[in-house]
């Protein structure tokens, strides 16, 4: 029996199509974007941060899949008291990949699981051999903020030899411009989500540490999991061989 899902999670709502589910999915939130043109089509009730109770409600979904990180504790627990949740908890690659497996278990499919971890296992086995960067990563500005350790963001980044300069910090570190001096990065990328940052933000940074590279950066790399790490690592190995 089909079930009706809704996924709160941008990167789970990719992997749920590619599982073959697209079907079953009744909604979605405005950052689920892919896959572009199966996606559009399903219906939308709100962001990752505010999703619409009311509509999620109207929808009466059998299961809703959400995340620990990307969606609130006291929405998760409001639709909890009505519906079936999924909450996955994913702040490693190693959990992203046991992910995989748990949801492709837990909706009962035959699905490309397999061979999606597969191929990111192979990105992962083809990472150019370089030498490491002390890596500040900002995600957002006012207030700037980097990453810490515990996040999925920074273990793509040591995976890929980008040691975080915030790796003694947890979270999402603030900071000032000014403080970047303290640490001494090798390279400061400015992520393109959740802030977009352009070209016209990188004087700043500039100035603030003229003695860093600076570098804009496709945060979908580092930031989606699911079926969309193998597009992200294979994007990643011929950056990070170019920038070495």
């Amino acid at each position: 029996m089909q079930r009706k899902i809704i996924s709160l999670v941008p990167s789970l709502t990719e992997l749920l199509i590619d599982f073959g589910l697209k079907e079953q999915l009744a909604g979605r939130t405005r950052f689920c974007v892919h896959p572009k043109d199966e996606i559009k089509d399903v219906p939308i009730v709100g962001g990752t941060k505010n999703p619409r109770i009311d509509k999620i409600r109207s929808i009466r979904p059998d299961i809703i899949v959400c995340n620990k990180e990307e969606n609130r504790k006291e929405d998760i627990e409001k639709l909890s008291a009505d519906f079936e949740i999924q909450l996955t908890d994913i702040s490693t690659i190693k959990e992203a990949i046991s992910t995989i497996n748990s949801l492709e278990k837990k909706f009962d499919v035959k699905s490309r699981a397999a061979e999606i971890i597969g191929k990111i296992e192979e990105s992962l086995q083809e990472r150019p051999d370089v030498s490491p960067l002390k890596t500040i990563y900002f995600i957002w500005r006012d207030p700037w903020m980097a990453v810490g350790s515990d996040t999925y963001i920074s273990d793509v980044m040591e995976h890929w030899s980008l040691e975080n300069a915030f790796k003694e910090k947890t979270r999402y570190p603030v900071l000032q411009l000014e403080e970047i001096e303290d640490y001494k990065p090798d390279l400061i990328l400015l992520s393109s989500e959740p802030y977009p940052f352009k070209e016209k933000h990188i004087p700043a940074v500039e100035q603030a540490y003229p003695e860093g590279r600076i570098l804009l950066v496709e945060g979908e790399w580092f930031s989606w999991y699911g079926s969309h790490m193998i597009h992200s690592f294979k994007r990643l190995n011929g950056w990070r061989n170019a920038i070495s």
